[in-house]
C-alpha cells in the first residue's frame, strides 16, 4: 500500500485558494454588482432583439404552480420573478433601512437631515416633471418611475472614479438611495395596490406584531422570522397590497441586538482559544478532540450571540441579492423590442416624462434642495465634498434602472405602454450615467 502524502491535497488546497480568490475579490468589490447586472440587461436585449425573441417571451410567460391541498398558487415565471424573488430584494432593502436608521448615517438627525431631504426634494420634482407632460394621458399612472435611483449602478460608478471622489460624498448617495427606496416602498404600498382584502391584510398585520413581540422577548433564531415571514408574504400576495412590501415589514421585525457585547466576547474567546492551546495540536484532516470540538462549539455560539441576527441576514443575502436577484430581475424585465415604433402621439409623452425626470428632475430636486438647506444654515455638505462633486453626484442618481423598471410594471401591466416606459427608462439611465460619471472624472482627486 502507498503512504499517504499529503503535499498534494495542501497544493490543491492552495491552488483552489488561487483560483477562488479573485472570484471572491470580485464580490466583494463595489462595482461588481452593477457590472453584473449590466451585463444581464445586455443579454436581456440582445434576446429580445434577435431570432430567440419568442422563446423568450415564452419561457417569461410559462406558468408554474405551487399546491398543497385546496390551496394553489400559479403564476408566470416573469410575475414569481416580480412577486416572489424581488420580495427578497425587498427584505435585503428593509435591513439595510433599519441597519441605517439604528447606527448608519440615518441615526444621527443633524448628519441625516441633508440625505434626507435631499432624497425627498429628488423624489418629489421628477415625478412632479413627468405628471406635468403626462397629467390626463394614458402615462399618467407611471408618475412614480422616475423616483427611486439604482444603488448597484451608482455606487458602481462611483467605485470606478476612486480618489476622485471624497468618501463622504459615497455615504450621502448611499443614504440618499436608501432613503429614495423608502419612498419608493411607500409609494408601491399606497398607490399601486388594488382591491385590498381587508381579513388577509388584517392576518398578515397579526402575524407581524407576533414577530415584533418574539423580537422584543429576545427571540433570535432567524429561521422562525423566515419561515413567518413567508406567510405574512403568501398573506400579501393574496390581500391586493403588493406581496413585495412584506419583504420590508418582515425585515422590521429582525432582531438588531447583540446578546453579548464586545468585551466580554473577547474575554470568553480568548479563554476558549487558550483552551484549545493546551489540547493536542497535531495536524489531522478531521479534529477528533472532544476538547477541540466543545471549544469550536462554544466559539461558534459566542460568535452568533455577539452578532446580530439583522447584520447575519444582511450578510448572508448581499451575494445572492447582488449577483442572482438583481440580474434575474434585469434578465426578466430589461427585454424589450428596440424599436420607435410604439413611439407617437401622447405615448411619446412617457418617454419624455421619464428622461425629463430622471436626468433633469433627478439632480435639480436632490441639488436644489441641498443647497437651500446649507443656505439656510440647517446642515453642511458632506464632509470634503464641493458642488461640483454634488451636481456630478446627483446626475448620477438620475441612474433609476431596477426601482424604475419594477414600478413600470406596476403602473402599465403588460400593455405596450410598458415598452415604452422601458424605453425611457433604459435611455434616461444611459444619459445620467455617462453624464455624471463625466462631470465627476473631470475633478481633480480630493
Amino acid at each position: 500500500m502507498k503512504a499517504n502524502n499529503p503535499l498534494p491535497m495542501r497544493w490543491s488546497e492552495a491552488a483552489l485558494s488561487e483560483i477562488l480568490r479573485p472570484i471572491q475579490e470580485f464580490i466583494q468589490n463595489s462595482a461588481s454588482s452593477g457590472i453584473v447586472l449590466l451585463g444581464a440587461t445586455v443579454i436581456a436585449l440582445m434576446l429580445a432583439n434577435t431570432a430567440l425573441a419568442e422563446n423568450y417571451h415564452q419561457l417569461l410567460n410559462t406558468h408554474l404552480s405551487i399546491g398543497l391541498g385546496n390551496f394553489e398558487l400559479n403564476h408566470s415565471l416573469l410575475q414569481w420573478i416580480n412577486d416572489g424573488l424581488m420580495a427578497i430584494f425587498f427584505l435585503s432593502v428593509g435591513l439595510e433601512i433599519k441597519r441605517e436608521v439604528l447606527v448608519g448615517e440615518l441615526s444621527n438627525i443633524r448628519a441625516a437631515l441633508l440625505p434626507i431631504m435631499a432624497a425627498m426634494g429628488g423624489s418629489l420634482v421628477p415625478a412632479l416633471f413627468y405628471g406635468l407632460l403626462n397629467y390626463g394621458k394614458p402615462g399618467a399612472p407611471g408618475w412614480g418611475i422616475p423616483m427611486a435611483t439604482d444603488i448597484a449602478f451608482t455606487l458602481g460608478l462611483l467605485a470606478l472614479l476612486g480618489k476622485r471622489i471624497p468618501p463622504a460624498l459615497r455615504v450621502f448617495l448611499t443614504a440618499v438611495a436608501i432613503v429614495d427606496d423608502l419612498i419608493a416602498i411607500l409609494v408601491i404600498g399606497i398607490f399601486y395596490s388594488h382591491q385590498i382584502n381587508a381579513i388577509m391584510l388584517g392576518l398578515a398585520f397579526l402575524i407581524l406584531a407576533m414577530m415584533f413581540l418574539a423580537n422584543l422577548s429576545g427571540i433570535r433564531y432567524l429561521i422562525f422570522y423566515l419561515g413567518m415571514g413567508v406567510i405574512v408574504w403568501l398573506l400579501f400576495l393574496q390581500s391586493g397590497v403588493h406581496a413585495t412590501i412584506a419583504g420590508v415589514l418582515v425585515a422590521l421585525t429582525i432582531p438588531a441586538r447583540n446578546r453579548i457585547d464586545p468585551r466580554p466576547f473577547l474575554e470568553k474567546s480568548r479563554y476558549l482559544l487558550d483552551g484549545f492551546a493546551d489540547s493536542r495540536l497535531e495536524p489531522t484532516r478531521m479534529l477528533t478532540d472532544e476538547l477541540q470540538q466543545s471549544v469550536l462549539v462554544q466559539l461558534e455560539d459566542a460568535c452568533r450571540q455577539v452578532q446580530a441576527p439583522l447584520q447575519r441576514l444582511e450578510h448572508a443575502l448581499y451575494p445572492w441579492v447582488s449577483f442572482v436577484i438583481m440580474p434575474i430581475f434585469a434578465l426578466a424585465n430589461a427585454g424589450m423590442t428596440l424599436s420607435l415604433n410604439n413611439l407617437g402621439g401622447q405615448t411619446s409623452n412617457i418617454m419624455l416624462g421619464i428622461v425629463i425626470g430622471l436626468v433633469v428632475g433627478k439632480p435639480v430636486g436632490l441639488l436644489g434642495t441641498s443647497w437651500l438647506l446649507t443656505r439656510l444654515g440647517v446642515t453642511v455638505l458632506p464632509q470634503d465634498t464641493r458642488w461640483t462633486h454634488m451636481i456630478g453626484a446627483t446626475c448620477l442618481a438620475g441612474i433609476g434602472f431596477t426601482m424604475s423598471l419594477f414600478i413600470a410594471s406596476l403602473a402599465f401591466g403588460e400593455s405596450n405602454l410598458l415598452v415604452v416606459a422601458k424605453l425611457g427608462i433604459l435611455t434616461a439611465s444611459i444619459i445620467a450615467g455617462a453624464l455624471g460619471f463625466f462631470l465627476l472624472s473631470r475633478l481633480q482627486p480630493y
